[in-house]
């Protein structure tokens, strides 16, 4: 044990460990570590600032007023790799570590390297107040280098958040915890992962989304078709403000060769009575976003045709802006939608309120 902070100030930069259990500090700012470590957009610390996915400096920097997947992220760092046990981790987070942090920011990168990784095993939900000090839902991930054969490549969610026994006395905001019998449940499914009402498995690219962007062609009223973009007539033309939805797109650039691909923005447009291939400047204004799951059947293209495209003629997808996010949602695989009441009670119902709004109404006419 070192006396320091364990972002800036890293005591063990050459130990590995076979455990590791922490419930670090969440939705708490960690600007004074950030700005000790050079700052945002100059941190290189190796914990965070990595080589993956053909990006020689991967960022898992999250946002400064939360760093509680960061103390994850060192954890990691830290893992046996050379061993047969290798490493297990169980830290606790609040419902943020789940999905803050659009595809490519620091929250979300984090994500994503752990589950392609494929070193996330469970998240555990956990009733809400079970903490003495904060009422909020909160959740244990578990995490290891070492997976079993049944669970490579794949991610075990248990919802745990109604399984609790009620203290006789409060502790602070503590109310609840877990029976002896519960904390077996609990443990008995991630020993022996299986699916349950409570318990959901999903391979590791379920919780992957592609981020695209979606752009639209920039559109002039009464401009020369041939005229392209870096044209002083058509820049005149843009600060004027010429814009008609229903105008003439405008060329950013003409190919020499190559076939039609609309859905990714290379058109065929007849100049000087010549077919080209040219691609079109953008409308940023219109320009838009989708996120569409990694396990789409088809892909973003089948995905882009069918729900874009009868919406938006004309739109094509820009591949350089591309990104993969990664976020797990509870809410989504254990939601149970509640029961629509029959027409029947609330007919019932409609005729209460009737006859106790007739006997109101005359007794406020008899004392008038």
């Amino acid at each position: 044990m070192k006396f320091g902070s364990t972002l800036s100030s890293d005591f063990f930069p050459s130990r590995e460990f076979d455990f590791m259990l922490s419930n670090p500090p969440y939705g708490k700012s960690w600007k004074t570590d950030q700005d000790r470590m050079g700052g945002k957009g100059e941190i290189t610390d190796p914990r965070f600032v990595i080589q993956y996915a053909d990006n020689p400096e991967y960022k898992m920097i999250t946002r400064s007023s939360d760093g509680q997947m960061l103390f994850l992220v060192n954890k990691l760092a830290k893992m046996k790799n050379s061993t047969d046990l290798g490493s297990h981790i169980a830290e606790v987070h609040n419902g943020s570590a789940l999905f803050t942090g659009d595809a490519g920011q620091g929250e979300s990168n984090i994500r994503r390297w752990i589950i392609e990784n494929d070193w996330l095993e469970a998240i555990v939900a956990l009733p809400e107040n079970m903490f003495y000090n904060t009422g909020i839902a909160t959740y244990i991930w578990l995490l290891s280098n070492r997976k079993s054969a049944a669970r490579k490549g794949k991610v075990q969610l248990i919802d745990a958040s109604k399984m609790y026994v009620p203290l006789r006395k409060n502790l602070g905001k503590k109310n609840c915890e877990f029976s002896e019998e519960q904390i077996n449940k609990i443990t008995d499914l991630i020993v022996n992962p299986v699916e349950t009402e409570v318990s959901k498995i999903f391979p590791n690219k379920a919780f992957g989304y592609y981020k695209v962007t979606v752009e639209r062609p920039l559109k002039l009223k009464n401009i020369d078709a041939d005229k392209a973009y870096n044209s002083k007539e058509v820049k005149e033309m843009v600060a004027a403000g010429k814009i008609d939805e229903n105008g003439i797109p405008v060329i950013k650039k003409i190919q020499k060769s190559g076939s039609p691909d609309t859905l990714h923005g290379l058109f065929e447009r007849v100049i000087a009575g010549k077919k080209v291939m040219v691609e079109y400047e953008s409308d940023t204004s219109l320009r838009d976003t989708e996120q569409i799951p990694i396990l789409e059947p088809g892909g973003i293209d089948a995905f882009f045709s069918r729900e874009v495209i009868p919406y938006a003629p004309g739109a094509w997808i820009d591949n350089s802006k591309t990104q993969i996010g990664y976020e797990v949602s509870f809410t989504k695989y254990f939601y149970k939608p509640v029961q629509m009441r029959t027409l029947e009670e609330i007919v019932a119902d409609i005729k209460k309120i009737e006859a106790e709004t007739d006997g109101l109404l005359s007794e406020i006419i008899d004392n008038q």
